[in-house]
C-alpha cells in the first residue's frame, strides 16, 4: 500500500491518499467533506510503503512516531504529538506508524521500543527520540531541524 491515511473530520471515515496527492484538497469518499492535506495540522497514519515514499518525496521535514496501540506511553504521547502537528503546521509533517502492523520500517531503523520518534529532512534521518519525551524536549529537537 502506497498511501497516507487521513481521517475525515466530519464523519470519521479513513481515506487512503497517495502521498504525492495529499496537497490537492482530497475529499472524503464517504461524505464528500474536504480532508485536511498532508501539510496541515494533522497527524497522518502511514504504512511501510507510504512511510518510505513520504520520507523520500516530502519537501517538509518529517516527524514520524513509531507506536503501538497497546502501548501506554504511546497513548499518553498522542495528545502531545497532535499539539506539535498543530503548532508546526506548514513547516513540519507529522506522521505515525503502527509497529504492530507494519514492521518493515521499524526493522530498517532498528526500532527496539515504542514510542520512538524519528526526524527526517531531505529524505535523511537527522534525529531520534526514544521514549515518551515531554513536548518541550521534542520541540527542541524539531527546532534544530526546521
Amino acid at each position: 500500500m502506497n498511501s497516507i491515511i487521513l481521517r475525515c473530520p466530519s464523519c470519521g471515515a479513513k481515506n487512503r491518499i497517495p502521498p504525492d496527492k495529499g496537497h490537492l484538497r482530497p475529499k472524503c469518499g464517504r461524505c464528500g467533506h474536504n480532508l485536511p492535506n498532508a501539510g496541515t495540522a494533522t497527524v497522518v497514519d502511514v504504512d511501510d510503503q507510504g512511510f518510505e515514499r513520504l520520507v523520500r518525496e516530502s519537501a517538509l521535514p518529517i516527524l514520524v512516531v513509531f507506536y503501538s496501540p497497546t502501548c501506554g506511553p504511546c497513548r499518553m504521547l498522542a495528545p502531545v504529538i497532535e499539539n506539535i502537528a498543530r503548532s508546526y503546521a506548514g513547516r513540519l509533517l507529522v506522521a505515525k506508524l503502527d509497529t504492530s502492523r507494519h514492521q518493515s520500517a521499524a526493522s530498517r531503523f532498528k526500532i527496539r521500543g515504542v514510542p520512538t520518534l524519528l526526524l527526517f529532512k531531505n529524505g535523511n534521518l537527522v534525529d531520534q527520540i526514544v521514549g515518551a519525551a515531554p513536548q518541550t524536549e521534542i520541540e527542541r529537537h524539531i527546532r534544530a531541524v526546521i
